[in-house]
């Protein structure tokens, strides 16, 4: 005789587990047997991904639109939203979203595949009261034509995005108060000639920079609380200006090119911890208030 034991352990830790799991997987649970029919209406983490959301009866919108309507945890946790471009129109993506701000989300994901082009994330959705992490990745273009509202996210990472404009990048951060972690990736775009971080919060910012592109001047980072930096890539950049960063304690530098290295090391004095990573070496800076370890 086969004993069901977990269908014994405390509800709290099933809804943990299935919350590491795929909708699709989760919703298949509810066939186990009675006391799991509705549990899966519980998890408060849902994770959309296009591939393994295929019905002959449903599109992949009605299929989202039905399992987050059908959700009943007290809040939503966390919603991963994984779509091709083309596939679902943006008033969809929207619909989705709106439902999850109404459901207080605390983290959103929003990954993108696409081969002809991106996706415009609504510019209502960069309003929201209780969003803590937002994950933006790949075909996705950034428009933010006036400042965001994300009072309370701690967490924002921008993955291969799009920006359509220098502005974009300015509005969306200086609508973040209280963010505290700042992750950038971007490759051979030309959308943003300078990418200002002007964010009096932020503590840890981190740039992965594999652009090649002629026309891109570079970065300035205003953020006087900062403490971490890490920054990898700049290749092809003209500058990284620090305008204002007293607090840093540690900063990494990996893979930056000839003509920011002098300027950019002169900005990071107030550092107690730099770790160097840079082909060729070529330093040239006054090290008399440097206090702290040089790891080169």
């Amino acid at each position: 005789m086969n004993e069901d034991r977990i269908s014994d352990l405390p509800e709290a830790l099933l809804l943990q587990i299935l919350s590491m799991l795929p909708v699709k997987d989760v919703v298949t649970t509810s066939v186990l047997s009675k006391p799991w029919r509705s549990l899966w209406k519980l998890v408060p983490t849902l994770k959309f991904d296009y591939e393994n959301n295929q019905s002959e009866d449903e599109t992949y919108s009605e299929i989202v639109c039905r399992l987050l309507l059908s959700n009943k945890a007290p809040f939503l946790e966390s919603l991963h939203l994984g779509f091709r471009f083309g596939e679902c129109r943006s008033v969809e993506v929207g619909m989705w979203i709106g439902i999850a701000y109404a459901r207080h989300v605390r983290d959103l994901v929003l990954h993108v595949e696409s081969v002809k082009g991106s996706f415009i994330f609504p510019t209502g959705l960069y309003n929201c009261e209780t969003l803590e992490s937002l994950t933006l990745r790949s075909w996705v273009l950034v428009d933010v034509p006036s400042p965001a509202c994300l009072k309370s996210l701690r967490t924002l990472r921008l993955e291969n995005v799009d920006y359509k404009y220098d502005d974009s990048v300015y509005n969306l951060l200086s609508g973040c108060p209280n963010l505290e972690n700042l992750v950038v990736y971007r490759g051979n775009l030309l959308e943003v000639e300078t990418f200002t971080i002007a964010v009096p919060s932020l503590q840890r910012l981190t740039i992965y920079d594999d652009n090649d592109g002629e026309y891109c001047t570079g970065y300035v980072i205003n953020a006087p609380s900062l403490k971490y930096l890490k920054i990898d890539g700049f290749k092809a950049l003209e500058s990284c200006l620090i305008e204002n960063a007293p607090e840093l304690v540690e900063a990494t530098i990996m893979n930056v090119s000839k003509i920011i290295n002098e300027k950019l090391l002169e900005t990071l004095t107030s550092v107690k911890r730099l770790s160097l990573a840079l082909s060729p070496l070529e330093l040239k800076f006054s090290c008399n208030n440097y206090s702290g370890h040089l790891l080169l």
